[in-house]
């Protein structure tokens, strides 16, 4: 596996409906597109910003993308306060095992939250009753029910839980439960337990720019529920390229994200 994702590998193929400005540019500032029941069309292929309080240099921190650097310092929801038993198996992960041994090495999902901080392409595909979030990274998907069905009262634990969508203005909020507590939620290794319930509120303000806040609360682990923000930029005239992981290798963490 090569260590660095390969984008613009196809053939230059200009997005269709995409505005531009005079020089040829993507025009991030223009409206958004709107779905045909007039919701904000999140459709597209997004790229990952940097975290906006991410060190200069991870050096102090050990391991990039701590889910730390989402979490606006000081503010309410930006207080990891774990519980004895999560905090005894993170400091096992990142001060013994320097963030070894994470799912990844073993080509295994990164889960919720840390799946949204992977920096490679990400494309939304947004459909009636259905919205797919497809990843470059292992060729992972991740499917968001929006058809009006509740959350099954037991569901099966899984990689990704269980995820329904609704609008609420112009917010895609997104409520998902049912994770297994194998991932973790960010490359230092913060544990979770099946308890986890995670809350994400996407929006579209223009064209070019989404933005998401995700709110997660674990009572098995943590004591307080935290607030992250993400934002991604739109990429254009490009595609997904398939990645499979079949050697065990960690790219993200060899390069950082």
């Amino acid at each position: 596996m090569s260590a660095l994702p390969l984008f613009g590998q196809w053939a230059s193929f200009p997005t269709p409906g995409v505005p531009r400005t005079s020089d040829g540019k993507v025009n991030l500032s223009a409206p958004a597109p709107k779905d045909a029941a007039g919701n904000p069309d999140l459709s597209g292929m997004w790229q990952k910003d940097r975290a906006q309080w991410q060190p200069t240099t991870n050096n102090a921190a050990g391991i990039p993308n701590s889910m730390a650097y989402y979490m606006p310092p000081g503010q309410a929801g930006s207080e990891i306060a774990m519980k004895p038993a999560a905090a005894a198996l993170y400091k096992q992960r990142f001060e013994v095992q320097q963030g070894g041994g994470r799912p990844s090495e073993h080509c295994l999902p990164h889960s919720i939250p840390d799946q949204m901080f992977i920096g490679v392409p990400l494309q939304f595909v947004q459909t009636k009753g259905l919205t797919v979030m497809l990843w470059e990274e292992f060729t992972h998907y991740r499917m968001i029910y929006t058809d009006g069905r509740p959350q099954p009262k037991d569901p099966n634990p899984t990689w990704f839980g269980y995820s329904t969508g609704k609008w609420d203005g112009d917010a895609f909020v997104v409520d998902t439960r049912g994770f297994n507590e194998r991932s973790w939620l960010d490359d230092g290794g913060h544990p979770h337990t099946e308890q986890l319930h995670t809350i994400e509120k996407f929006r579209r303000p223009d064209f070019g720019h989404l933005k998401t806040e995700i709110t997660i609360e674990d009572p098995g682990a943590y004591e307080k529920p935290m607030t992250m923000y993400v934002n991604f930029t739109y990429m254009a005239d490009t595609a997904l390229i398939e990645d499979m992981c079949e050697n065990e290798k960690d790219a993200t963490h060899q390069v950082g994200k």
